[in-house]
């Protein structure tokens, strides 16, 4: 049996699987950085990708240049994300992490509606002037799209790691991150860390919104993404970056091995599920994640 097992095709499906996780990892990255830095678990990062998204289409089909098009959406998405954290979160500073959540639960159905009333409710094309063909790698069929997304995704990591890693700003809000209080007392401007962080994140639902709009299109549903980043954040860690690549590459993987070589015994479509099933036993063996902090402290 082992004899008769084709090991390129595995390799294609694993491939495949982990260039799709790479784009589950860039959604997961926004949660990161809001949670990081403010312990809320930001329900609206899916809103935010689908107005990304819905925005520039919209402004692409009104004759808009593709770059003049791409800077617009950006300083919108970064204003947006400003506005966020400035009239909602920061009056909520110290509130139970509930209250937080049900903020940003509110946003996304606020953010959602803003988008419909602006810009309608019809479905959009988005087209980056990459094809989704099978591209032949090492004797290794791989879709062309798949590798352009996750040089894409690799590339906002990388500009995320170094912005994070050598500017003052970044510094700062590794501080914020390791301990807020302690950042506070030595003077560290935790509103204009805040901003930026949003701002960051509205950064990562501009990119995350159009490469997963030009996989799937560019309707309300879009917004559905985020779920498929939950059981990235808890394998990976809802406070870790390192940990949302990680848990991304797991899930993306996990749930394409599973569609092809087990989904038949389940009736197929286990795909859109597996993922789920991975994270809940996950859950049961380290609840922090790979990468997260540990829950439980010493006494």
């Amino acid at each position: 049996m082992i004899a008769d097992f084709d090991y390129q095709f595995f390799i294609e499906v694993l491939v495949g699987g982990l260039l799709s996780g790479v784009m589950y990892s860039l959604v997961a990255i926004g949660f990161v950085l809001i949670y990081k830095t403010s312990g809320v678990l930001n329900f609206a990062q899916g809103a935010l990708l689908l107005f990304a998204a819905l925005t520039f289409v919209s402004l692409v089909e009104r004759g808009v240049p593709f770059a003049l098009a791409l800077v617009a959406t950006f300083v919108i998405m970064v204003a947006i994300g400003i506005a966020i954290e400035r009239t909602v979160l920061r009056p909520l500073t110290n509130k139970p992490p509930i209250t937080l959540f049900m903020a940003t639960l509110g946003l996304s159905y606020i953010i959602e509606g803003a988008a419909q009333l602006i810009w309608g409710t019809q479905v959009h094309g988005l087209d980056l002037g990459i094809e989704d063909v099978p591209l032949e790698v090492g004797g290794v069929l791989i879709s062309q799209f798949d590798i352009f997304a996750a040089v894409v995704a690799a590339g906002m990591v990388l500009l995320l790691s170094l912005f994070f890693r050598y500017t003052r700003i970044g510094l700062s809000f590794r501080a914020v991150a390791d301990d807020q209080f302690a950042a506070l007392a030595v003077g560290l401007p935790l509103p204009l860390i805040w901003a930026t962080v949003w701002a960051a994140a509205g950064l990562v639902a501009l990119v995350a919104g159009l490469l997963w709009g030009a996989r799937l299109g560019v309707q309300f549903s879009l917004s559905l993404v985020v779920l498929k980043a939950l059981p990235v954040l808890v394998l990976g860690g809802f406070d870790s970056i390192l940990g949302a690549i990680v848990g991304g590459l797991l899930i993306g993987a996990s749930e394409k091995l599973a569609e092809v070589y087990i989904g038949d015994y389940f009736g197929g479509g286990i795909e859109s599920w597996f993922a789920y099933v991975v994270a809940l036993v996950f859950l049961l063996i380290r609840p922090s994640g790979l990468f997260g902090q540990k829950l439980v402290e010493r006494v």
